[in-house]
């Protein structure tokens, strides 16, 4: 008698019997749920998982498509995994390397020993295509890891080689594609025709790989990003110093006793990095309010104040305005699409009254600040009265910063833009980014736990929220900008590592946040850790772990 397995499908909310060893594609082929595009891979018991993933065992799935996150992270994984065999097959022997997130896509760059031309990028683009059109599967071996560094060592691939030995498994997997092998952290589609929506565009000095967007329906629009890319590439000269461009690299270093060494040069770089905006801050005696933007847990708050600390030294007296006392009365406050309050739309802010007390400030007149008394969801004036001398500088700092009508009416010459982000520029490999979201919601986590009493389930079931308000109200205006910081540390996930590990352990397998908390685990035990000893007091990571000199 075959032994059956049970297998409920979330999609449909039904429950159905297969065959021990059975695929997860073959138990969509036959439950075939309602869906709006096909499925690219799957939860099972909340872990995402490819299509070709056997199941042993009674199991709980979900599958996911294109509109999912995951769904997207398979899609790109796998697109970038058939960009590397154009590449091999037009340009053996070059080195493709993932830049940068960038416009809705990923920025890469190719190491042709001159430059990459319209033509170059339009071949690979056609290569693309024909293997795409040719659905061609992608396997999933498995070696010994001796085997599999052996591999990557021939092929001259040998950041993948030092990421993988690095683990310390003895056994490690990979994939093919036709004759290319790669490595990647997760799961891929079962062949090259579920990718059919992509495009590759030639984008500054290498080109950009175009993926759809989150409706799965069309490509984002491509748009030029060149001050998020010159902070990216910023952080390069430090990798690039240290030798370090990767995690295997990193790794490396570690193991060698040298982490502390990498600590203090990327604190110091960042340092000289906000004395020289402190510099052009007080080299324009016109600038009055220095607005500071970005996304959440970039850093944003220990950033102003160290920030303030350098205008100090210029001879210019910082004053933070909190952005959080505009607030309308509750009552007045706009109601999202689920029906409630939004607090983070710009107009939950009374606008003309903080427009009116910016002129009044700047026109060297009194004013009495407001308060808002968040238990009673009400406005009231706080009794703080403030007046500018000639040598004060506003400092606002909130994620509406960079929105032109948060100052609609302040002139330009009085403003002062700074977008921060944590530009996550540490690679697994070549071909394995690390998104930066990744890198700001393990910080979260770690923040949320520590100081505000939140569970890691909490903090991860927020998330999709909190990127929504920032994709609508805060990344629009990234390039508005007068100056992008880049708050990532080259060093800092290996801090965070053991910080993070045992809160996300903390998530059982029942709760749907499990899925992303997997992930986040997987990602980061690719690390070494490395001491937080070393950490000065003032250090922005500090926001994060706790110890910071600074109150909050």
């Amino acid at each position: 008698m075959k032994h059956l397995l049970q297998i409920y499908c979330k999609n449909n909310k039904k429950s159905q019997k297969f065959e021990f060893g059975t695929t997860i594609l073959d138990v969509y082929n036959k439950i075939k749920p309602e869906m709006p595009h096909r499925p690219l891979c799957a939860l099972v018991n909340n872990r995402v998982e490819g299509l070709k993933f056997r199941l042993f065992g009674s199991k709980q799935i979900e599958f996911l498509d294109i509109t999912s996150s995951q769904g997207r992270k398979v899609y790109t994984r796998s697109l970038c995994f058939v960009l590397w065999k154009a590449v091999e097959d037009l340009f053996p022997g070059t080195t493709l390397r993932f830049e940068a997130p960038a416009s809705k896509g990923y920025y890469h760059t190719l190491d042709l020993g001159r430059e990459l031309t319209l033509e170059d990028v339009q071949a690979l683009k056609r290569r693309m295509r024909e293997i795409i059109d040719s659905g061609i599967k992608f396997v999933r071996k498995e070696s010994t890891t001796e085997e599999a560094v052996k591999l990557f060592r021939e092929r001259g691939m040998d950041k993948k080689a030092k990421l993988i030995e690095g683990l310390g498994n003895l056994y490690t997997y990979y994939y093919s594609l036709g004759e290319s092998v790669n490595y990647f952290y997760g799961p891929l589609v079962p062949s090259t025709d579920y990718l059919e929506l992509f495009d590759l565009v030639k984008y500054y000095d290498g080109m950009l790989l175009r993926v759809p967007r989150e409706d799965g329906v069309k490509l984002g629009d491509v748009i030029k990003q060149e001050k998020m890319l010159h902070a990216f590439s910023e952080n390069r000269k430090l990798e690039n110093f240290f030798g370090v461009s990767t995690v295997g690299d990193l790794n490396e270093v570690t193991a060698k006793g040298f982490a502390g060494d990498i600590v203090k040069v990327a604190e110091a770089m960042q340092e000289k990095k906000i004395c020289r905006i402190a510099d052009q801050i007080a080299e324009r005696p016109d600038v009055k309010i220095v607005l500071i933007s970005g996304p959440s847990s970039s850093g944003k708050t220990t950033f102003s104040k160290r920030l303030s600390l350098q205008l100090l030294t210029c001879g210019l007296k910082p004053v933070a305005v909190s952005l959080d006392d505009y607030f309308v009365d509750r009552d007045k406050t706009p109601l999202d699409e689920n029906g409630d309050y939004d607090y983070e739309s710009l107009y939950s802010l009374n606008l003309p009254l903080f427009n009116l007390q910016l002129s009044q400030l700047l026109n060297g007149e009194e004013v009495e600040l407001p308060r808002y008394d968040f238990p009673t969801g009400k406005s009231v004036m706080s009794g703080k009265r403030m007046k500018m001398d000639s040598n004060t500088v506003l400092i606002l700092e909130g994620i509406h910063a960079l929105n032109p009508l948060l100052t609609d009416g302040i002139d330009d010459m009085h403003k002062f833009k700074i977008y921060v982000s944590a530009l996550t520029t540490i690679k697994l490999d070549n071909h394995n980014y690390i998104p930066t979201t990744d890198n700001r919601l393990i910080r979260r986590i770690v923040r949320d736990f520590k100081y505000r009493g939140m569970s890691p389930e909490d903090t991860i079931a927020r998330w999709p929220s909190v990127r929504r308000g920032e994709d609508k109200w805060i990344f629009p205006f990234q390039e508005n900008a007068d100056v992008m910081f880049n708050s990532a540390l080259l060093y800092e996930l290996g801090v965070l590592r053991d910080r993070i590990l045992p809160i996300l352990e903390n998530i059982p397998e029942c709760k749907p946040e499990y899925a992303v908390a997997s992930n986040l685990k997987s990602m980061i035990q690719y690390f070494r850790p490395i001491s937080d000893e070393e950490l000065p007091p003032t250090s922005l990571l500090r926001e994060f772990l706790g110890g910071s000199s600074f109150r909050y």
